[in-house]
């Protein structure tokens, strides 16, 4: 204890010294962008040494120049395989005319920068409610016949997760093959014995970087916030609903949970299942694709699958972002759609924090006569990042745009939707972490009539909410003001 006291007093007057020390570390031993470097220096100053282990946890590049290093060779390895027959000359012919002389530079894009397979053969329905999307999945799952592979963010060990395995176990006992994987942190109240029974069933089980110290997880960052199901190469799922019972509308705090989630079937769910892969093979060290089935549409060799799974002619790519890719994909892509908008751009976010130059674009898109509508919850679920998505949102309301809150509950879709014509949709919200820090996955869907359901749920969702003006911003209080400025010098760390 005494020698406790003394390296306390040790610190305390050398406080300057160890201070610049460990200022020199942040700035000069990590690549980051300016204004992360200056938040951290500044959280530094105002809680000196203590800052740095935050730091040590929260924002250190560890995991980025080390874990993901043999990751990102994968990644490009396996993906770019799978692409050669794929090349963007044989498949944008077949989208609609206008759509492939407008859009494919984005297309051309995704695909040399991340292997993003352009899929035409494609059908998509749109789940909007809990309810709805988690017994379609049911359903879906009790069809099964080869493999069922699950990936969440967050699994809560309630009554949704509960209503599922009894469906996994029948499967598993019916000869198919069950794989999930969870992230560490987003699932990390699931109790172990959860976890055992499961495998003890059959159910093969992996964690993305799991807790080193039972539930506790020092890794804060680096999540995988990815979404995807993928049943026997024929149906997929993507989006924004994790497994838990607020995601049916059933917590007392969020109420109604509006949410949006994709349900694929055509050639993009071999998309899905080779991000799933990736992302299995790295936490679960075991290799997919040695097993060619799991990247091929199986609907053939299925009785009445062929009725079942009417081809459709929704041209999809899948794009997926993290700390191992070298691009920003989502959030490029997110940039490039609202660079080529000519009449109107529809968000839906749960947090906005965007980077300098999605904020930029929005602003000037504004202010250049383009409908540009912003819709975020009304409620927190993270008290910081919702300040900062509030002051945001009142910079783009003051270059023109109409911004709205949600008042029917919870708002957790996460969307882009521009000009009727082409929409992004999948786990990825228009925040810096979603953008640089979390592993996501995305859907760029090229299709009218699609964009138009998710857009006239958009318009529908109006009906709930409060629109926020310029005018209406400006009379808040001193105490939010005050809450949106510190919020918002933390935005970088976000």
């Amino acid at each position: 204890m005494a020698q406790a006291v003394l390296i306390w007093d040790w610190l305390m007057e050398h406080l300057l010294y160890v201070n610049l020390v460990l200022s020199v570390a942040i700035v000069f031993f990590q690549r980051r962008d300016p204004k992360a470097v200056w938040t951290w220096l500044m959280i530094l100053y105002f809680i000196p040494v203590f800052g740095f282990f935050f730091y040590l946890i929260f924002a250190q590049d560890y995991h980025r120049s080390r874990m993901f290093r043999v990751k990102e060779v994968e990644d490009r390895l396996r993906v770019n395989a799978r692409c050669q027959e794929h090349r963007l000359k044989n498949n944008v012919q077949y989208l609609d005319k206008q759509l492939a002389e407008d859009y494919g530079d984005l297309i051309y894009y995704n695909l040399e920068q991340a292997g993003s397979v352009l899929t035409l053969e494609n059908q998509v329905e749109i789940f909007t409610d809990g309810e709805e999307k988690f017994a379609d999945l049911c359903r879906e799952l009790k069809q099964a016949r080869y493999f069922i592979h699950i990936q969440y963010y967050i699994i809560k060990d309630d009554e949704l997760f509960g209503s599922i395995i009894p469906v996994l176990k029948e499967r598993v006992q019916a000869g198919v093959q069950v794989r999930i994987l969870y992230d560490g942190m987003g699932s990390r109240l699931v109790p172990g014995r959860r976890w055992k029974e499961l495998e003890q069933a059959g159910v093969k089980i992996s964690c993305f970087f799991p807790p080193l110290f039972g539930r506790v997880n020092l890794r804060m960052n680096y999540r995988n916030h990815r979404k995807i199901v993928v049943i026997d190469g024929q149906v997929g799922y993507v989006g924004g609903f994790n497994i838990g019972r607020e995601y049916l509308g059933r917590s007392p705090r969020f109420g109604y949970w509006r949410d949006t989630h994709l349900k694929l079937t055509g050639d993009a769910v071999i998309s899905l299942q080779i991000r799933f892969a990736l992302d299995w093979n790295y936490a679960g060290k075991e290799n997919l694709f040695l097993n060619g089935r799991y990247f091929e549409n199986c609907r053939g060799s299925i009785k009445g699958a062929k009725e079942r799974r009417e081809a459709g002619q929704i041209g999809i790519q899948i794009i997926a972002s993290g700390p191992d890719s070298a691009c920003r994909q989502v959030r490029d892509n997110y940039l490039r759609l609202i660079h080529k908008a000519r009449h109107h751009i529809y968000i839906q976010t749960p947090y906005f924090i965007p980077d300098e130059a999605v904020l930029s674009a929005l602003t000037v898109a504004a202010g250049s006569g383009i409908d540009v509508r912003l819709m975020i919850p009304c409620m927190p679920d993270h008290l910081f990042v919702y300040w900062a998505t509030y002051s945001y949102m009142g910079e783009l309301a003051a270059a023109g745009a109409r911004c709205y809150t949600y008042e029917n509950g919870f708002l957790h879709a996460k969307g882009v939707m521009v000009d009727g014509r082409v929409s992004c949709c999948g786990t990825a919200n228009m925040d810096i972490r979603s953008f640089e820090l979390n592993f996501e996955v995305n859907a760029v869907i090229y299709d009218e009539q699609t964009t138009k359901i998710l857009e006239n749920a958009f318009l529908e969702d109006l009906k709930f909410c409060q629109e926020v003006t310029r005018e209406i911003y400006d009379r808040r209080s001193l105490w939010v003001r005050f809450r949106e400025q510190g919020s918002r010098l933390l935005s970088p760390l976000l």
